[in-house]
């Protein structure tokens, strides 16, 4: 899912001396040419012609990220709040009419700066719906990508029956701090687990469900932080802000099927990495053995966020190249479909109809990475796509 931003530079102020360099060769990836250099040739680059984009919802002033679907096809999105002059609320759910309304209710999308960010959004960065059909949201409580708000922090549960707050997991100083900013989002139902990627300061927050009890792990491994050598090129030049290369840390997630694997990688690379949840869920295990079991899965693609289907294929965007690729369980990369619509794919919700839905941020084309110029050129909006 996600970002993170309409111009969020994460500062990367790891000192961890143990990030491998970009011209270090993987044995996983293949060599090519161009913006992608290093990372593994998709099959079927230009996508399957059969393949087609439906667009399900657009915003013409307002930048989305998430996206979620549920059971019953009630489809939701959120808003962070990076620029107060372009926001109305933070989570909504899409009506049809192309119309919204605030999710759960007006008050919760109310708040101001000054109040409490306890018990309303502050800043939504992710929205998810676990295989129970319950939702699940991220408040990484940054307003514009600051400093996180009075530790406002939260996970939060949603009962889509009754539309209310079931459960709000909060987090102290001891397991992210005010510079962290969580990102997405991953819960295993089964064993009452939920894994959050921080894409501020690099790190995996471990949250047990049934205890509320959460930490941070990997905080000190190269896997969360991004390649301080990798050139991130979109759109024929560098992503920067304010002059600087646009770094951005753990950001995408996603859960197997059998909720075994946590697979994840910082934004501005193209490397992928996953780690067996049982190393994860083990709090006795000590840090320095956790790194161990990290697997280094090779490069891929530039993507925000990611999803898997029923059948275990992991659905990547290609932000560099407007595509959406497919990974299988043999890990063999294909391009399912390219389109100049999809301007930079941000977060991914699979239908229980076999449809992927997909949010288009348009990150790269915001003021803050284009000089102050506003480069946006479609509404931001929601595609989807029929799965195989």
């Amino acid at each position: 899912m996600v970002v993170l931003a309409a111009g969020f530079a994460s500062c990367n102020n790891n000192k961890t001396g143990n990030q491998p360099s970009a011209s270090d060769a993987n044995k996983n990836s293949d060599a090519t040419t161009g913006n992608n250099a290093g990372h593994k040739a998709a099959d079927n680059p230009n996508g399957n012609s059969s393949v087609k984009l439906e667009q399900v919802f657009s915003d013409p002033t307002y930048q989305l990220t998430g996206v979620a679907i549920s059971a019953k096809g009630r489809l939701f999105t959120d808003y962070p709040l990076w620029t107060p002059a372009i926001y109305k609320y933070a989570l909504v759910e899409v009506l049809p009419g192309n119309k919204v309304k605030p999710y759960p209710d007006e008050t919760m999308n109310s708040w101001k700066p000054g109040e409490s960010g306890k018990n309303k959004w502050v800043c939504v960065q992710a929205v998810y719906i676990d295989d129970q059909d319950a939702m699940w949201v991220i408040d990484p409580a940054a307003p514009k990508l600051d400093k996180v708000y009075q530790q406002s922090f939260k996970l939060v549960k949603i009962n889509m029956n009754t539309n209310k707050v079931e459960r709000t997991y909060t987090f102290d100083g001891g397991i992210a701090d005010e510079h962290s900013y969580l990102n997405d989002v991953r819960v295993d139902t089964k064993r009452q687990f939920a894994y959050i990627t921080n894409s501020g300061t690099g790190g995996i927050v471990v949250v047990d469900l049934k205890s509320g009890k959460a930490r941070q792990v990997l905080q000190n491994h190269y896997s969360v932080h991004t390649d301080k050598d990798f050139k991130f090129i979109i759109d024929g030049k560098e992503l920067k802000q304010d002059g600087q290369p646009v770094k951005f840390d753990s950001d995408g997630i996603a859960l197997s099927p059998d909720g075994d694997w946590l697979y994840y990688k910082p934004l501005t690379d193209t490397k992928l990495y996953r780690i067996k949840t049982e190393f994860l869920r083990n709090d006795t295990l000590p840090g320095q053995k956790l790194k161990g079991y990290v697997e280094d899965l090779g490069k891929y693609a530039v993507t925000d966020g990611m999803e898997f289907d029923k059948k275990g294929n992991l659905y990547l965007g290609d932000v560099q190249n407007s595509s959406i690729v497919k990974i299988s369980p043999n890990l063999k990369m294909t391009t399912v479909v390219k389109d100049a619509r999809l301007i930079w794919p941000d977060s991914y919700s699979v239908s229980k109809d076999g449809y992927l839905y997909v949010s288009c941020s348009q990150i790269q084309k915001t003021p803050e990475h284009n000089a102050g110029v506003n480069k946006r050129t479609t509404p931001y909006a929601i595609y989807r796509l029929k799965l195989p």
